[in-house]
């Protein structure tokens, strides 16, 4: 709508202005905007992109094999080792760990017969150094997804102390609230034959009177272990050879391997 130019005459001529057409804001009935689906869709904010939150790791393993010393430990273990995925998928830790600080004490103390230390420093010190690598299985373990396989853990500890004659309770003190393993494998050899067997006697402990209470201790430990919960299988290591002993680890690991499990790794808690 326009209007003429205007006067009005009982306004001083300065006063005189003119009328300006007005424009409606509204749109016309030719820019109504589109409601097409693609008109719609170049006309709303961009969709930011779904993003899926990662999910963690399946829980790994902790599995430990314990035994007397030369009854094939460190031969199954590596074995285990390559068989789970080798270092890409699985952590070997070999106790006691000799490359920490309390490690290197006690590799001094278990290679020089003149070392003389009190049995119970001598057992804190092996708890101290299974201690020092704790954190790391739950990290590894719980975090990551891996597997790791220890080659002796504190039943030894608590075994070997045993045999020396200290107290069974006060033994597992300081070991308690360490990771408890998913599965301890007890490879059980008669001392005698493992006393025929290649490298035996080079370590302070391997002495044939020394084994024979150890085995003694690793009953008393067994007992304990299993009655707490703890997930304790035994095999005898001096059926067969290297391959049928294998097969026995294997055939124990890979139940565990396939079965379920919580996130958490839980903690030796045992009552003597």
């Amino acid at each position: 709508m326009t209007f003429p130019h205007c006067s009005f005459p009982h306004v001083t001529p300065w006063l005189r202005f003119t009328l300006i057409p007005y424009k409606s804001k509204r749109a016309s009935p030719t820019s109504v905007t589109s409601h097409s689906p693609a008109a719609s869709s170049s006309s709303q904010l961009p969709q930011a992109p779904l993003v899926s939150t990662p999910q963690p790791p399946r829980r790994g393993l902790f599995i430990a094999l314990e035994g007397l010393d030369r009854a094939g430990k460190s031969t199954q273990i590596a074995r285990l080792h390559d068989q789970l995925g080798g270092p890409s998928r699985t952590t070997l830790l070999k106790f006691p760990d000799r490359t920490t600080p309390i490690g290197k004490l006690l590799h001094s103390y278990l290679t020089s017969p003149q070392e003389q230390l009190d049995d119970r420093a001598v057992h804190l010190l092996f708890a101290a150094n299974r201690w020092e690598v704790a954190a790391r299985i739950r990290r590894e373990v719980e975090q990551e997804g891996r597997i790791v396989l220890a080659d002796r853990y504190a039943w030894s500890g608590v075994a070997y102390s045993r045999a020396k004659g200290l107290p069974l309770s006060w033994l597992f003190s300081p070991e308690l609230g360490l990771p408890l393993p998913d599965l301890t494998l007890f490879l059980s050899l008669d001392p005698a034959v493992a006393a025929q067997r290649g490298g035996y006697g080079e370590e302070r402990y391997e002495e044939s009177g020394m084994q024979r209470r150890v085995r003694k201790s690793f009953g008393e430990v067994a007992r304990v272990v299993s009655g707490s919960g703890a997930n304790w299988r035994e095999l005898d290591a001096g059926r067969g050879g290297v391959e049928e002993v294998w097969e026995m680890v294997w055939g124990a690991v890979r139940g565990v391997v396939d079965g379920e499990r919580r996130q958490a790794l839980n903690e030796i808690d045992v009552r003597v």
